[in-house]
């Protein structure tokens, strides 16, 4: 993807600052080792919680149980944030992404991220009935029912802003 054109906020931004190039935000979200998703609860309360997440055709993609706080919140309200970047306040870029979370249960497409799950993290997940299921929690051959599932799913972005800091600081919306 050539990428959407960025567009700058100058309220945010240093005088003369130019928007970022989607190239820089692209990179940011591939070598990104952890993303703080926020989903929102049934009454209206935010939740957040940090997990790995993985840039690959033009979508984050995240896995968490059926059972977990975030995956529900997704089945009553798929829209939801992700971000990225430093805790450093004069240095760095930091990407936020917006967009809708959709289940991913494509066999052929859970195994290319099951093998970037294993190359990445050593996480290793058979994909079973349009879900990663634990090798790990195999015993004697049996599988623990119930434990060692996990849905994944992608967020192909709506919006993303991207936040540099350092010498200049800029503020860059990309729209999908």
């Amino acid at each position: 993807m050539k990428g959407p054109i960025g567009e700058l906020d100058e309220r945010f931004s240093s005088e003369g600052a130019t928007p970022l190039p989607w190239s820089d935000v692209v990179d940011v979200l591939e070598r990104s080792e952890m993303f703080w998703l926020t989903t929102v609860r049934r009454d209206g309360r935010p939740h957040v919680t940090p997990l790995p997440a993985f840039w690959l055709d033009d979508a984050l993609y995240f896995c968490t149980g059926p059972e977990e706080q975030k995956a529900k919140n997704i089945e009553v309200n798929p829209e939801c944030v992700l971000t990225t970047g430093t805790n450093t306040f004069l240095s760095g870029l930091d990407v936020v992404v917006e967009g809708t979370a959709t289940r991913v249960t494509d066999d052929h497409r859970l195994e290319r991220l099951a093998e970037l799950w294993e190359s990445e993290l050593n996480w290793t997940f058979d994909v079973v009935d349009g879900v990663f299921r634990d090798r790990g929690l195999e015993m004697d051959g049996q599988e623990l029912e119930g434990r060692g599932s996990a849905h994944i799913f992608a967020v192909g972005p709506t919006k993303i802003l991207a936040f540099a800091k350092g010498e200049s600081f800029t503020q860059t919306r990309f729209r999908f």
